[in-house]
Parts: C-alpha cells; structure tokens; sequence
C-alpha cells in the first residue's frame, strides 16, 4: 500500500506541475500572437504563393486587420493559460469531479488542436507545438492513472 501511495503522489505531482508548466507556456503564446508575431509568416506567404509587398499592394489594410485578429487570439491563449495553471494548482491536486474531463476537453481544444491544424499546414513550428500536446497527454493521462490508483 506504502508503494501505491508514493506512486500516486509522484503521478499526481506530475500531473500538477505539467499542467501548470503547460498554462505559463499558453500565456507565453498568448503574449506572443499579442505583442510579437507578424501578420504573416513566411509559412502563410509560401501558401499564398505571394510576397509581403504583393500582398501589401492587393490588400493593404490586412496587417492592421490580422493584428487585431491575433491580439483577440493572443488574449484567449493566455486566459486559458490563465485556467490551466489553476487546474493544475489546485483541481488537479484535490482530485475535484469533472477535473479530467474539463482537461482532457481543454487541452483537445486547445495544444492538441493548435498541433494537428499546424501539421495540417505544415508549418515552420509543427515540432516545436506538438510538445505542449504530448506534455498534455501526458499530463492527462498521469491524472487519470492517479485517480483510478485512489479508488
């Protein structure tokens, strides 16, 4: 019994600080799409077969337009960064009901979504976002495996 409880301490450790680590890197990316990322990158001007200057002359009035979109977008990452971390810090830890379910939905929304549409893409970063996902589903499933030991 001792090991079943180590074991479920260490899972539901894991668990905590994954989801945590996973909601300070979502308002990172929040911060990001806010204050950092260009109107286009040089993924989006590859699968538009167009320059910046070409599509600065047919449409001038995008950037300022797609700035706006992705400070709307950078502010809904990071708010959700904002719940993760609390999930994290203290749902996961008291084992409340519903709270794998409203990770397992968050993270499907969210990391692993955000993963398979930029693999769809094949974007310049689909490597570097599959991580947050992985971490997710590891996250997940190390709270799972942690409750059911409490049973």
């Amino acid at each position: 019994m001792c090991l079943s409880l180590t074991g479920q301490s260490a899972l539901r450790r894991f668990s905590r600080w994954t989801f945590v680590v996973l909601g300070i890197w979502l308002i990172g990316l929040g911060a990001y799409f806010v204050f950092v990322r260009p109107p286009l990158l040089p993924e989006d001007l590859r699968y538009l077969d167009s320059s910046a200057t070409q599509i600065e002359a047919l449409l001038p009035r995008l950037a300022p337009w797609l700035s706006n979109v992705f400070t709307v977008m950078g502010g809904f990452i990071a708010g959700a960064g904002v719940l993760m971390i609390l999930a994290g810090g203290h749902a996961v830890p008291q084992s409340l009901p519903g709270t794998g379910a409203a990770l397992g939905c968050a993270g499907l929304l969210t990391v692993a979504t955000m993963s398979w549409i930029n693999f769809a893409l094949d974007s310049d970063f689909k490597w570097l976002l599959l991580a947050p996902a992985v971490a997710w589903l590891l996250g997940l499933v190390s709270y799972g495996v942690g409750s059911h030991r409490d049973e």
